[in-house]
């Protein structure tokens, strides 16, 4: 059974917000490499906020944020769930991790486009656990 089933929920400040992208992540991106390169980030995710599913934690006591989306442009033939963090106050990082990856030319080979992204949420909810050590 893979690693990512057997995990704790994320701190209890941390709430899930999947309804729409959080403005603050286009703020923050133009804050750190302008609005034109932000418009390209991502594939457009920050523009378009077309893409789904994603998954999204706010932390409105830190103003921090955590975001499971993709990453990739729709016509790659690899797609990939890629992690982002808005850290406390101020700025962006994307979350190196372990690659959350599937294939949409071939749905029901492993791993899934679901697969992909249980597994990039189980990544993401430990990268909270960690993170609130340090905050």
């Amino acid at each position: 059974m893979p690693s990512w089933k057997f995990h704790s929920p994320p701190p209890a400040t941390w709430q899930r917000c999947d309804s729409g992208i959080l403005p603050m992540w286009w703020d923050r991106l133009c804050a750190q490499t302008g609005q034109q390169s932000a418009a390209l980030y991502a594939a457009g995710l920050f523009t378009d906020d077309r893409r789904r599913p994603i998954a999204q934690w706010f932390n409105a006591a830190f103003n921090a944020a955590l975001l499971v989306a993709p990453e990739t442009s729709p016509e790659w033939p690899v797609q990939r769930f890629g992690i982002f963090y808005a850290p406390p106050a101020s700025g962006f990082v994307r979350v190196y991790s372990a690659p959350h990856e599937w294939h949409p030319r071939e749905p029901r080979k492993y791993p899934t486009e679901q697969d992909a992204f249980r597994a990039a949420i189980a990544e993401a909810e430990r990268f909270l656990q960690v993170e609130m050590d340090f905050v």
